[in-house]
């Protein structure tokens, strides 16, 4: 198995990253068209230029050498998190400082700001436990249930269907990708763990049972590392 890492990070001061949907969907294209060994031009997109799913055109791009293998992300307002395997050396620092520059540059300049975006250098942390591997991909993709269910950190989630729906409707992750509904599938190689966890109806299953029986310790599955 490759070597798979968290990479995660946050807004200076626990600010909002992310102000409106376009934001969302400029760190999405980011995390395509950064995700190339050769060289990209950093440049301030026009917002109304992105399609449905926030990516420019890529029908005739020549193909990506890429960086990294994207498993898993999520967005929230304020961070978000990737699970990433690097593909050549140094794959994720080079692909991180991309990624981090560019939407820093992107965000400053649409709400005139000046300064760090970022609360700091990103966190990346090395999945070396089973057992972390396991939950891992589930706990990023609940992530979002803070925004309206945040008694899930606390094992007192009650309606676990209402949260199962949430959890179909928010876009802003791979999670739809994962159980089967196009959202952003050309972000993320999702082979590797559909084949470990056993396809995407299982999957989606699988994620129903972690909200019902919730048998790991969610600070232990982050290591710690805590981003509200």
């Amino acid at each position: 198995m490759a070597d798979i890492f968290h990479v995660l990070n946050r807004g200076v001061d626990k600010r909002k990253i992310f102000l409106d949907n376009q934001d969302y969907f400029r760190f999405i294209h980011d995390l395509f068209e950064f995700n190339n060994q050769e060289r990209v031009n950093n440049v301030f997109y026009s917002f109304y230029k992105f399609n449905d799913i926030g990516c420019r055109n890529i029908k005739d791009k020549k193909p990506r050498k890429l960086l990294v293998d994207i498993h898993a992300f999520c967005l929230m307002p304020n961070h978000y998190h990737l699970l990433l395997s690097p593909r050549v050396e140094n794959g994720i620092p080079k692909f991180m400082k991309k990624m981090n520059m560019g939407y820093a540059k992107y965000f400053n300049e649409k709400y005139k700001r000046k300064g760090t975006l970022f609360e700091s250098r990103y966190k990346s942390i090395l999945i070396t436990e089973h057992a972390h591997f396991l939950h891992l991909p589930y706990y990023i993709h609940l992530n979002p249930l803070d925004l309206k269910f945040s008694s899930w950190r606390e094992k007192k989630l009650k309606n676990y269907k209402e949260a199962m729906a949430f959890l179909e409707k928010y876009r802003w992750s791979s999670f739809l990708d994962y159980i089967g509904k196009k959202n952003f599938p050309s972000i993320t190689n999702r082979k590797f763990l559909l084949d470990f966890f056993g396809g995407e109806e299982k999957y989606k299953k699988e994620t129903l049972e972690w909200l019902k029986e919730m048998d790991f310790n969610v600070e232990e599955v982050v290591k710690g590392v805590a981003l509200e």
